[in-house]
């Protein structure tokens, strides 16, 4: 996989600061890859301005104008194998991929999700996390499967609960970890480096 022709393609549908920091981390070069195309559900979402302002190929495309979610989905399909792109990424993407993307893509899509995953999968994980009293929360990337937050995990990172914390204090904490943990990730996958066995992940080490 580790070439330097690796293509991203990204999913978004707000602000997309997660979709900035693979920009950024492609920019200083610690991500061999290059975006090849950004898609989006919401026609205004401040990622597209992003994407503009780079000058990175991104499109709207407008869910009313499909007959339901797995037309939607394999108008995304085309327009991302028409990039040729090698992984799909998630990054705030506010719509369960269908089925038919899932299959297009078997092994090629990963999100980012705001918890330590199994824990509090789906909507306001950092709220779950804090009525549930746990002391420590985090962030997973994951391979995307046919369940809600429920594909293998790549990596994690822990971010610990403070007893002052609200859902906005901890959200915005975590989201410091993404930012850093989404990049290597993608790196990772880029140079070929997991392996899935099963439900794990494994890990080779760099130049191995």
């Amino acid at each position: 996989m580790g070439n330097k022709s690796f293509k991203l393609g990204i999913l978004v549908s707000g602000r997309g600061s997660n979709l900035s920091a693979i920009m950024d981390s492609i920019d200083r070069k610690e991500l061999n890859a290059e975006i090849t195309l950004v898609l989006s559900n919401k026609k205004e979402a401040p990622a597209l301005q992003k994407c503009r302002a780079r000058g990175i190929p991104s499109l709207f495309l407008d869910p009313k104008s499909y007959g339901g979610k797995a037309e939607y989905d394999l108008a995304l399909v085309k327009e991302l194998r028409a990039k040729s792109v090698d992984l799909v990424c998630l990054a705030g993407y506010m719509k369960l991929l269908s089925d038919e993307f899932i299959s297009s893509f078997r092994g090629k899509i990963i999100n980012i999700h705001p918890s330590l995953l199994p824990s509090f999968p789906g909507l306001s994980a950092q709220k779950q996390a804090l009525d549930y009293g746990v002391k420590f929360s985090g962030c997973t990337v994951h391979f995307v499967d046919e369940g809600i937050d429920t594909g293998p995990v790549i990596m994690q990172s822990v971010v610990p609960i403070y007893d002052a914390d609200d859902e906005e204090k901890l959200s915005q904490r975590i989201l410091e970890q993404e930012h850093s943990l989404y990049p290597k990730a993608i790196h990772t996958l880029v140079e070929g480096r997991i392996q899935l066995e099963g439900r794990r992940t494994i890990q080779k080490a760099e130049n191995s």
